[in-house]
């Protein structure tokens, strides 16, 4: 269904967006990345630039939006104002506005251009905690909506809008809410990046840099390889039209504190393990409910959490070599 396809990727520097824009390559795309490199860098699409069109652009600009939207048939949008756990559970318009404007403008460019289809990214931060018991989320459990932070609004914003294009102008839109997805790529710096790089980066460079983690460990997640995740979206845009939201997660649910145990026992050192109540540890527990997942994708996660931290934690260990931390 995608071979030969413009495609376009905001945000396609980045994490994600990187290694969807080679996956769409594989598949035989023509595929076009537009960022405005805010997250997202040119070393994360090096291997592949020469095969790719790369606009760096801002995207909360109309102009702009239309411009690299022109000609493209397809469109996974990314680009979002984000960062680590210290910026996500902020409350505030710096998380809120870019967002918004970004999220707005590409639809609107998507509909001048008669774009085919497009997929929104959307997040697990829609959801509110229910209870101290593990939440998995349903999909109807983001309504009514009550995000505990303006990156979750934004999120919902994106949704309701995309809905609203599809029904007013007949747009095909996937919406796909990701739950904690990890992998290489990933963003190294503490100030930034998730539990699972940051976690490594700590294990790699340990005793230099300590083995803190945020909150007493019995947060319990489920993670997904970014491998898994894009393709994920891309069975997600090529099988739903509607934008209705469908999760996109694992349900190999795991506490932070084993979660570090697992990366220490990678790192072959003797680590000690401190605990941080005080820092930002985001909600208690949570994962993805998949049944929608599983039933309109057809659709599970093929890499093991296991396997998915050796390839990540393989890959830190090379990067923070060439870096020196």
């Amino acid at each position: 269904m995608l071979d030969g396809k413009k495609v376009l990727v905001t945000g396609g520097a980045g994490f994600i967006g990187s290694h969807l824009a080679e996956k769409l390559l594989e598949l035989g795309c023509d595929v076009r990345v537009a960022d405005n490199l805010s997250r997202g860098t040119m070393e994360n699409l090096e291997p592949f630039l020469s095969k790719i069109k790369f606009h760096k652009t801002n995207l909360t600009n109309l102009e702009n939006c239309l411009s690299v939207t022109k000609g493209v048939e397809y469109v996974f949008h990314l680009a979002s104002s984000v960062g680590g756990v210290q910026y996500i559970r902020a409350v505030n318009v710096e998380n809120l506005t870019p967002s918004v404007l970004m999220n707005m403008n590409m639809l609107e460019a998507a509909r001048i251009c008669g774009v085919e289809r497009f997929a929104f990214t959307s997040s697990a931060c829609v959801y509110r905690e229910k209870n101290p018991s593990l939440n998995r989320f349903k999909e109807e459990d983001a309504f009514p909506a009550d995000p505990p932070t303006t990156y979750g609004w934004a999120k919902i914003l994106g949704e309701v809008a995309c809905r609203s294009y599809h029904q007013d102008y007949g747009i095909k839109c996937a919406v796909v809410r990701i739950f904690n997805a990890y992998g290489e790529k990933e963003n190294l710096n503490l100030k930034w990046s998730h539990v699972v790089p940051s976690l490594i980066r700590k294990a790699i460079l340990y005793p230099r840099e300590k083995f803190k983690v945020f909150g007493d460990g019995d947060q319990e997640r489920a993670f997904l390889y970014v491998k898994d995740c894009v393709e994920g979206l891309i069975i997600a845009m090529e099988k739903i039209s509607d934008a209705d939201p469908i999760n996109l997660g694992s349900e190999e649910v795991i506490s932070i504190r084993q979660l570090a145990e697992k990366i220490v026992s990678l790192s072959g050192k003797k680590i000690e393990i401190e605990f941080d109540p005080s820092g930002p540890r985001g909600i208690n527990r949570y994962c993805a409910d998949t049944t929608k997942m599983k039933n309109l994708l057809n659709r599970r996660p093929r890499i093991s959490l296991e396997e998915g931290l050796k390839k990540t934690y393989r890959w830190a260990e090379e990067v923070l070599a060439k870096t020196k931390g």
